[in-house]
């Protein structure tokens, strides 16, 4: 029982009093309190030559679900796990990516936070990682650059262990099956560089072209990019339409200024995936890729080069690590200039779209919908009535509108009197009646809204007949055996009403008949229902465009 005390106390606390990390000497054995696991010899990291990690994607999510198991597990739900490893620095340290990678992705610590229990107490520092030349290391890659690296492209959805599909990735990773790897999703996937030929030659297996397409036209890959040599035709490719670019510079070496720079601009105007090989596909392909990454996502060096190798072992090599780190503040300076001139046109094209809303709303008028009818329409006399469109202010063609401020005009001349109780020119219109209304044959408001306007000489003819029949009516009335003085006033009210409105419609006929345009106005103005409706229109919301066009015929 002391000596269980003394591992947990020396032990990296990741969950209180459920979960640690510990280094031991020796295997210890389970209790009924405590259980025990180590996977060093489970999850093998394969070298190249003298590298040796960080475990790529796949035994990281081995391992994540192995862990979750546990924590989830009933018959463990009251004991401590504990993770243990060896003193072997080289097992050590992956080990310990493992169980900080598990806490920025299930615990939500950031990468300092994953990383302060390891480091805490008496631990003995972790070994660096390097790359996988063959020689002396130049670069150190931290457990916390690893970290790091995880933690940003898990911020910019580069891997999701919801969805991530592990046989998948581990299938294609083998040489026999295409040696691939995507770094971005959708975005860069590197691969070995194809050969005119598939075969295995001296035990190794070679890919031509075609053996690639189904894959990339699956996975919307539209552009290769060729930096060795070359050793197939690209027309292999082109052929089967794909983009097909070659960047080549000497292998293990790093690239040119005008290379970078056109790898980028053909990334960015790429319509759909870019592969990336060389001869390997990890040194300069990795390198490449990198870039891009710390020009779009802001990776920092060491990040670029620690989550390529997680998702591809072995890339970015040698002298090509010192590379990136020389080139991070250019990068992060075109990348802003980038965002900022993006970020700039589309301000600038939504400005100019809301500026075309914003004038096509200033050009709308209310409108009626024209309906054109005619007889012939091949007609070349008829092609100023077709109808181009919706009508604004630099149509030739009057709307609703205009017709409501021609009649808003005349009323301020003919507004009602409130003294002697005088019409306006609007009562003596006539107005359209309901289809359940009963239409009257006789009476002189009937008479004024189904017949056309009066002259004056008609209107002094209605009026002496309105008067003569109002003369025998007072007489018939007078002379009656029912009459009364409550008769009489009722028929002098008649008379005097009936009297206001003749007089006032000779009135307004003069005045409409002086005007320059009087004819077609009043035809315009006093259609009624029943004219309208028998030349097919639906007044008052749609005119016939042979009214309209003779109105304006007069201006």
């Amino acid at each position: 029982m002391a000596d269980e005390n003394d591992i947990i106390g020396s032990a990296s606390e990741f969950i209180k009093d459920r979960l640690y990390f510990a280094t031991l000497r020796t295997k210890p054995r389970s209790t009924a309190h405590t259980h025990y696991f180590c996977v060093d010899d489970e999850l093998v990291y394969e070298n190249f030559y003298a590298d040796f990690g960080p475990l790529n994607l796949a035994q990281l999510y081995r391992y994540c679900c192995k862990l979750n198991k546990k924590l989830k597990s009933f018959s463990l739900a009251k004991k401590r796990i504990i993770h243990y490893t060896s003193f072997d620095a080289r097992k050590r340290a992956n080990a310990a990516f493992l169980i900080s990678a598990y806490a920025i992705i299930y615990l939500k610590k950031t990468p300092e936070e994953a990383y302060r229990p390891l480091v805490a107490g008496s631990n003995p520092p972790f070994l660096p990682f390097r790359d996988a030349s063959f020689g002396a290391c130049t670069y150190n890659l931290t457990l916390l650059d690893c970290l790091h690296g995880l933690n940003k492209a898990l911020a910019n959805g580069f891997f999701n262990f919801e969805t991530f599909d592990v046989d998948e990735y581990e299938h294609y990773e083998k040489v026999e099956n295409g040696d691939f790897n995507w770094i971005v999703p959708n975005k860069f996937l590197a691969f070995c560089g194809p050969h005119p030929k598939t075969k295995i030659e001296n035990g190794y297996p070679l890919h031509a072209p075609e053996a690639y397409f189904p894959y990339f036209r699956k996975h919307n890959v539209t552009t290769i990019v060729r930096l060795n040599k070359k050793i197939y035709d690209a027309r292999r490719f082109t052929d089967a339409g794909f983009d097909h670019y070659d960047l080549f510079f000497i292998d293990g070496s790093t690239p040119s200024d005008n290379i970078v720079r056109q790898f980028i601009e053909l990334s960015e105007n790429a319509e759909g995936a870019v592969a990336v090989h060389c001869k390997a596909g990890l040194g300069r392909t990795g390198t490449l890729i990198a870039c891009y990454m710390m020009k779009h996502y802001k990776f920092t060096a060491a990040e670029c080069i620690a989550w390529c190798r997680i998702c591809r072992p072995g890339s970015i090599i040698g002298p090509q690590q010192n590379f990136l780190e020389e080139k991070q503040s250019l990068m992060w300076m075109q990348g802003d200039l980038y965002r900022a001139r993006t970020k700039d046109d589309r301000r600038r094209e939504r400005h100019h779209s809301v500026s075309k809303i914003l004038t096509a709303v200033d050009d709308m008028r209310i409108q009626d919908a024209i309906e054109l009818e005619k007889c012939d329409y091949g007609s070349d006399e008829n092609d100023e009535f077709m109808y181009s469109g919706p009508l604004t202010r630099g149509s030739m063609l009057e709307t609703q509108g205009d017709k409501l401020n021609q009649m808003k005009l005349l009323r301020q001349h003919h507004t009602r009197s409130a003294t002697t109780g005088a019409l306006g020119h609007e009562d003596g219109k006539g107005h359209k009646r309901s289809t359940t209304q009963v239409y009257r044959s006789s009476g002189t408001k009937s008479a004024h809204s189904s017949a056309a306007p009066m002259s004056p000489l008609k209107a002094s003819k209605v009026s002496t007949v309105i008067n003569n029949h109002t003369s025998s009516v007072k007489r018939s009335t007078r002379h009656g055996t029912g009459s009364s003085s409550a008769k009489r006033k009722y028929h002098s009210h008649t008379y005097n009403l009936r009297k206001a409105l003749a007089a006032s419609s000779s009135r307004y006929d003069d005045y409409i008949d002086n005007r320059p345009y009087s004819k077609d106005y009043k035809s315009n103005l006093y259609k009624t229902s029943d004219d309208l409706a028998s030349t097919g229109s639906d007044w008052p919301y749609k005119f016939r465009s042979s009214t309209i066009s003779s109105s304006y015929s007069k201006y």
